[in-house]
């Protein structure tokens, strides 16, 4: 790994490093960077972990002649947290901001994010509300996203039921509380954002600000939109809460999650025509879902539309119970 910076670069460790992952697409990563640069708040650093981009980027980011901007190159590992985490091990700042390179900040929102954290005396991260845009940038009205509740305090539950919604670019944390829970899961090539939270939240409350302050692309070429794998990456992050959260009810709260979003998987395997996955995922499932008699009926669905015959997971549920 290689780091570029200008002959410039300030020596002083800045309040606030952004963190941003980038890979090609040269007009997005412009435009994020410029929603940076123009911060009315301008103690900070940013940190661009170039995973493996096109000449075009790279030339972009060679170029950029702010001594407030490093570059980090990388080996393209198509893996946002192993990204992110080499932009966090980097990063000097006592706070971290995190902005993704199709994603966008408003002017003001380091300043209204710091403001709101100082005022919080012991809640070490912070985020703040979100508009949707289209890929040409402009406010998508027509965007179909869950109504935006601005939970704070322990906020553990709503982020477990998804009914807090934080987008990434949102999201501002002291550094050292990010490094004492370890940063993001690289295993995770999806929901990776959503345990990080989830792992803040278990350390500390959080503050939220309900301006809009970021905006979130959607539409276009983006990561998000394999549902199987964003399905597989819930699967594995309620597995993992099921057996690192504090709290009995919470652990219940996430084996059940877990159940729910594993046959969805399924499912989604058996409309792929991944007819023998789809088997597999409720097989390796009958171990930990054995205990939800709703879990079986639709699991038994499942595998009649996968070809299986239902008979076939009534006989694997009555061998589990003789174990």
């Amino acid at each position: 790994m290689r780091t570029t910076v200008p002959s410039t670069q300030r020596t002083d460790p800045p309040l606030v490093s952004v963190i941003l992952p980038t890979f090609n697409r040269l007009e997005y990563v412009q435009a994020a960077v410029r929603s940076v640069v123009r911060q009315t708040h301008t103690d900070w650093e940013l940190v661009i972990a170039d995973d493996g981009s096109a000449e075009d980027v790279r030339a972009y980011l060679q170029n950029l002649g702010d001594a407030r901007i490093r570059v980090l190159w990388l080996p393209h590992s198509g893996n946002p947290s192993i990204v992110r985490n080499a932009a966090i091990r980097s990063a000097r700042g006592m706070y971290l901001a995190f902005l993704d390179s199709d994603d966008l900040w408003e002017p003001t929102k380091l300043e209204v994010q710091l403001h709101a954290l100082r005022a919080s005396p012991g809640r070490r991260w912070s985020y703040t509300a979100v508009a949707q845009i289209g890929p040409d940038g402009k406010l998508n009205a027509d965007a179909k996203v869950a109504p935006w509740i601005p939970y704070e305090g322990n906020i553990v539950e709503p982020l477990l039921k998804l009914e807090a919604l934080l987008a990434t670019p949102a999201v501002m944390a002291e550094r050292s509380l990010v490094e004492e829970v370890g940063g993001f899961d690289e295993s995770l090539l999806f929901g990776e954002d959503y345990d990080l939270w989830l792992r803040l939240a278990m350390r500390s409350e959080v503050t939220v600000v309900a301006e809009r302050l970021a905006s979130v692309r959607s539409g276009g070429v983006h990561y998000s939109v394999n549902r199987i794998g964003a399905y597989d990456g819930w699967v594995r992050l309620y597995g993992k809460m099921a057996k690192c959260l504090p709290d009995a009810r919470l652990r219940a709260l996430a084996r059940r999650k877990r159940a729910d979003n594993t046959i969805i998987l399924a499912r989604l395997h058996v409309a792929a025509g991944n007819r023998a996955i789809a088997w597999w995922t409720l097989v390796g499932a009958t171990r930990y879902c054995w205990m939800y008699p709703r879990w079986w009926a639709s699991a038994a669905r499942a595998t009649i539309r996968a070809g299986l015959p239902a008979r076939w997971l009534s006989l694997h549920r009555r061998l589990l119970r003789r174990d």
